[in-house]
């Protein structure tokens, strides 16, 4: 599907974002296990995972099930900002937005812009 690093801050940005609206008025599921749950349910609508986790493969496995379950994912920098934004104090190494809400067209905007 997606698979995008390096992306534009704008885009970055629109999707931490939307993460912080779907905390807030959604579903997002926090963490790696939380995360695959998600995908392999079919309930993500967008996944972030973080570029700065050590080690690596505890997240190689989380492209590979969105690509086939066909859901999109972007990488984000960092972990501490992708906990943040899902409302934690704490890294998060992948988040799971499954329900948006009032976000639909901030959703709408990211994936439009993923290409």
């Amino acid at each position: 599907m997606v698979e995008k690093t390096g992306l534009p801050k704008e885009i970055i940005d629109k999707a931490l974002q939307l993460v912080e609206v779907a905390k807030n008025a959604g579903k997002v599921r926090k963490g790696i296990n939380e995360t695959t749950k998600s995908i392999e349910r079919g309930a993500s609508k967008l996944v972030l995972i973080a570029e700065d986790v050590e080690p690596k493969e505890i997240v190689m496995h989380i492209p590979a099930i969105c690509n086939e379950k066909k859901i999109p994912f972007i990488y984000v920098p960092n972990k501490r900002d992708l906990g943040r934004a899902a409302g934690l104090d704490v890294p998060s190494a992948a988040i799971s937005v499954e329900d948006v809400k009032e976000g639909k067209d901030l959703l709408k905007d990211v994936l439009e812009k993923l290409g």
